[in-house]
């Protein structure tokens, strides 16, 4: 029993649940128990890459969805 605890300890947090709780972030609406789990599991870096990749994909959007628009405006 002693050894599952060491190996919940040493679990790493999968790419999914990055890309997860990087949208949560995003959001503001990250539970306690996943900000608990990232900050005890997770590896910094990997969150500093999905908020980058995050961040671009979202200006990505905003410049496509203002193009589109002004284009079917006429401007």
């Amino acid at each position: 029993m002693g050894n599952e605890s060491g190996d919940r300890k040493r679990r790493r947090v999968s790419v999914w649940e990055v890309a997860k709780s990087t949208m949560a972030a995003f959001l503001g609406v990250q539970t306690e128990e996943a900000r608990r789990r990232d900050f005890t599991h997770g590896n910094p870096a990997a969150f500093i890459i999905a908020g980058i990749v995050g961040t671009v994909i979202f200006i990505l959007v905003l410049v496509a969805v203002v193009s589109i628009v002004l284009h079917s405006a006429g401007a």
